[in-house]
């Protein structure tokens, strides 16, 4: 409570009776709080395998979702990351937001005229069933802006002396916070959109259908931390804090990573901590790894975050057959490897939007780019991102897909699962065709989305030889592996050195230790498609990888087969 007040006060100056109101608020909801959740580690996002997905595309519902959580504990899942779920037009999948209080009707299978009564029960429910399999539930929430049929909104353009008018940033002309960038490049041309009805612009960083928030009123500040609390007190276990950066706005800035952003992330941080710590808080922040730590704060604001940076190195390496691109973006002058105790990096492979190359230089943007996009459909931010699926940027060759998984399940933090990747769904262009028909947006993301068709994806599971058996087998193995050695993501990360007969470094390996205490896991990895011959001391004497792969030899030397990977 004392560190609440004492950040209400760098954001606004003093306290007020909004501010008591608030924290009268916060103290009753502690007391009517209760979690039959069993008590877990408070890092426990530590040690857990994210799987993210759509609810709707996944299995058409929670109903469809609870039916296949057999499916995800096999595969070794112990946290769901559900895109957006909340009320919303769908004009951006979800993230336009017109209610921050309630659930879709259609993703908890229930009639438009249910009560809020009958959707809270119902979502309860599916948290139950989660728990009761040991896996943990966040959801997507957008706190930088909400949807324009939102009520605060339509309230908002009502009239320019209307109560909700200061929820938003309202000006006279275009001009302002002129040093801002445009984040969607190609599908925006402006971050100010003309309200004709009051007329004034209003400001918005993502589409215009998004207006964003004003958290300069602290009235903003307030509901959105009363909207994380009662999520928390209905038994959500974190939240993907979406597009947190630009919370805060100021002229003359590029109103990203603004001082008071922070101010208001510690703020949320606090609020969650009073009402029970280990609450998840992960930062979507596409941003430096030198920026991206500050949103750790001092363990007092996020408590993890996307490595953004890393993930399109990973792609260069496996084009390039050299581990340099991996090496130089988790160095310690790119990426701090001090960060505080209890928080976490976050890899993926894939995500809901795209292969981002927003953190790479204009050199590297330009090779992956055009190693990867095959097709000019998947340009997503003119070539800032490819908007595609795993297996179809890897053309669909099993054993490159299985080492890009290797990679992304030891190399750092806790992994990320994108829906059917774990069986290695295609690129839906049906759902792409659809989605622009309906939208009258021509958005490539559509693309790396798509409903599953479980039927058929239950005939490929169960046939032993087929890639879609192969894959999920494989992924449930490197899971089963992380559950046995949680060095793999509690430890630190130590990049090694392998050399030919002459003493050079062979550049086609990856390896590296991740070590916490007298516990190691050592890698490696062949990123080139020839195979590789080595002495390596930490292989002599063992016939079998900690993932039960043979150790072939030849002589006193170490054989990898290319693509090929030993984790001891």
């Amino acid at each position: 409570m004392k560190r609440l007040e004492r950040l209400w006060i760098e954001l606004y100056g003093k306290t007020d009776k909004l501010f008591d109101n608030l924290m009268e608020h916060l103290r009753r909801e502690k007391e009517e709080y209760s979690n039959d959740f069993p008590t877990v580690k408070r890092d426990w996002y530590k040690e857990s395998v994210i799987y993210s997905l759509y609810v709707d595309l996944f299995n058409r519902n929670v109903d469809g979702l609870v039916d296949k959580l057999p499916h995800l504990e096999k595969l070794g899942v112990n946290c769901l990351w559900l895109l957006p779920v909340l009320e919303s037009p769908m004009k951006d999948a979800g993230f336009d937001i017109s209610d921050y209080r309630s659930i879709r009707p259609d993703i908890l299978n229930l009639p438009e005229d249910s009560t809020q009564a009958e959707r809270n029960e119902k979502f309860a429910q599916f948290l139950k069933k989660a728990h009761e399999r040991g896996i943990r539930v966040i959801f997507d929430i957008a706190l930088n802006h909400c949807s324009d049929e939102h009520p605060w909104f339509l309230e908002a353009k009502q009239s320019r002396d209307n109560p909700k008018r200061n929820f938003f940033i309202w000006s006279d002309t275009d001009q302002k916070y002129s040093e801002a960038r445009i984040i969607f490049k190609g599908l925006s041309k402006s971050n100010w959109e003309w309200e004709p009805e009051t007329g004034q612009y209003f400001f918005h960083r993502f589409f215009d259908i998004q207006p964003d928030l004003n958290y300069k009123n602290p009235e903003v500040l307030a509901e959105m931390t009363k909207v994380l609390i009662f999520w928390k007190t209905k038994g959500l276990d974190g939240f993907r804090a979406d597009a947190i950066p630009y919370l805060w706005k100021e002229e003359g800035t590029d109103c990203e990573n603004l001082e008071k952003t922070h101010t208001i992330v510690k703020f949320f941080r606090a609020a969650l901590d009073y009402m029970e710590e280990g609450t998840l808080l992960l930062a979507e922040a596409c941003q430096p790894p030198k920026k991206v730590v500050e949103y750790f704060g001092d363990n007092d604001e996020c408590n993890a975050a996307y490595h953004f940076p890393v993930m399109p190195r990973i792609y260069r390496s496996l084009a390039e057959e050299s581990n340099e691109a991996v090496k130089m973006a988790l160095s310690p002058s790119f990426t701090p490897s001090d960060i505080p105790p209890d928080c976490q990096w976050l890899m993926f492979l894939r995500c809901h939007d795209e292969l981002t190359l927003e953190m790479v230089t204009p050199q590297e943007r330009e090779f992956i780019f055009n190693y990867y996009a095959k097709d000019p459909k998947w340009n997503f931010r003119e070539g800032e991102g490819i908007a595609a699926r795993l297996s179809d940027l890897f053309d669909n060759y099993l054993d490159r897909i299985k080492l890009a998984y290797s990679i992304e399940f030891s190399l750092l933090g806790t992994p990320i699962i994108y829906y059917g990747d774990e069986f290695g769904k295609r690129n839906d262009e049906a759902y792409y065709r659809e989605m622009i028909e309906k939208t009258g947006i021509k958005d490539s993301r559509y693309l790396n989305r798509g409903r599953i068709d479980w039927e058929s994806v239950e005939q490929e599971l169960g046939n032993e030889n087929s890639q879609a058996s192969k894959l999920y087998h494989f992924l449930s193995q490197l899971n089963a592996v992380r559950k046995e050695h949680p060095v793999l993501g509690r430890g630190h990360l130590e990049f090694m050195t392998v050399q030919d007969d002459e003493g050079n470094e062979i550049k086609e390996i990856l390896a590296y230790k991740r070590v916490a205490g007298d516990d190691c896991v050592t890698v490696f990895q062949n990123l080139s498609n020839r195979e590789i011959s080595f002495k390596e001391p930490a292989l002599a004497g063992r016939e079998t990888d900690i993932p039960g792969n043979t150790i072939e030899k030849k002589e006193d030397r170490v054989v990898l087969a290319p693509y090929h990977f030993y984790w001891v």
